[in-house]
């Protein structure tokens, strides 16, 4: 019912930058707090970022912290991650997920609390 659509993604050299964003198809976009996940090759899913609905709240892993901003603009059913001071260790798939939700504060980093997910954008980082 809710598709999620990720764009962005691509090949930068270390201390890079990149957005990613991803589109929602669903009218009430503004009631979905959203995250962004990564995946790396041998690697479990890991939290990278997360916002509220009305982005009064983010989190961050700490491994991205201070380079990763995460927005979102609920008038064009878009979420964004831009990624400043790419690392190789950055090399994924990003994938974004939002979580319906009445809550104004919920911006959590586990995987279990979103109910949809993008199908991936590759992100590599060579060095």
């Amino acid at each position: 019912q809710v598709q999620l659509v990720e764009s962005g993604g691509g090949l930068v050299q270390t201390g890079g930058s990149l957005r990613l964003s991803c589109v929602a198809s669903v009218r009430t976009f503004r009631l979905y707090a959203l995250g962004w996940f990564r995946q790396a090759p041998g690697k479990e899913r890991e939290f990278v970022a997360a916002i509220s609905t009305t982005a009064a709240n983010t989190d961050y892993a700490d491994s991205v912290k201070g380079r990763f901003t995460i927005s979102r603009d609920n008038a064009k059913n878009t979420v964004y991650l831009q990624m400043n001071s790419l690392k190789p260790e950055d090399t994924a798939v990003y994938y974004c997920a939002a979580r319906f939700t009445m809550s104004t504060m919920f911006a959590g980093p586990g995987a279990a609390d979103y109910n949809y997910w993008g199908q991936g954008a590759q992100v590599t980082v060579s060095s």
